[in-house]
């Protein structure tokens, strides 16, 4: 573990939280292929910056909206939602 391990702050349940970017394409391309390999080959996903990290333990379905406003200025919107795992289990049938 590093010292910038130690400093971040860590955003937990029962804390909302939001932060925005503005980066150039093959950046924001780069963090999806990120994201992405965390989906594919996982059930947790972690994005980390410099001042806080966010571990987040998905469940299943993803939902996946892709909204296209093609008037004007045409803009593309991807919107992923990863609902919350729950390590609730059934009750027992007897």
């Amino acid at each position: 573990m590093t010292d910038s391990d130690n400093e971040r702050s860590v955003i937990r349940p029962g804390r909302d939280f939001e932060q925005e970017y503005r980066l150039d394409a093959s950046e924001a391309g780069e963090f999806l292929i990120a994201i992405g390999e965390q989906l594919r080959d996982g059930d947790e996903l972690t994005i980390v910056d410099d001042e806080w990290e966010l571990p987040f333990a998905f469940g299943e379905p993803v939902e996946l909206e892709l909204d296209f406003e093609g008037m004007g200025e045409p803009e593309l919107e991807i919107e992923i939602e990863l609902p919350g795992r729950t390590d609730e289990r059934a009750p027992t049938v007897e």
